[in-house]
C-alpha cells in the first residue's frame, strides 16, 4: 500500500501490475486532503490507513484504476466503501456528479 500526496507518473502504477487483480489497482481518494491511497487487496484496507492518518470518512471514496487504459476507462467508480446512505450514496458507484468530478481532479493532479 502506498499513499500518494505528490504527483507520480502513470508508469509507476504500471509497475504494480499485475497486482491483486491483474490489470486493476484499487485506490481510495481523499477529496479534501488531495491524497490517494493505492495498491491494497481491499478498498477498506486503504480506507483504514487513511483514517488512521487523519482523513474523515465522508471524504474517502473508493475507485479502481486501470493504468493501461486511457480516458474515462482509466477510472472506475466502484467500491463497497462508497455505500453510504447517510451521504445519499446508496450504491457502490459514486453517484454525486460533484464528488465524481472532485475525484477525477485529485487523480489527474497526482497521477500524470
Amino acid at each position: 500500500m502506498r499513499i500518494i500526496s505528490q504527483p507520480i507518473n502513470r508508469s509507476e502504477l504500471e509497475t504494480m501490475l499485475p497486482g491483486y487483480f491483474g490489470d486493476m489497482i484499487k485506490a481510495v481518494v481523499d477529496i479534501q486532503k488531495n491524497i490517494i491511497g493505492i495498491d491494497a487487496e481491499l478498498h477498506a484496507d486503504i480506507e483504514k490507513e487513511l483514517l488512521q492518518q487523519g482523513s474523515e470518512q465522508a471524504d474517502l471514496w473508493g475507485i479502481n484504476l486501470y493504468p493501461e487504459m486511457e480516458g474515462e476507462d482509466f477510472i472506475e467508480f466502484d467500491s463497497l466503501i462508497n455505500i453510504r446512505p447517510y451521504q445519499g450514496n446508496r450504491s457502490r458507484d459514486v453517484q454525486d456528479p460533484v464528488v465524481r468530478k472532485r475525484i477525477v481532479e485529485v487523480v489527474n493532479k497526482l497521477i500524470l
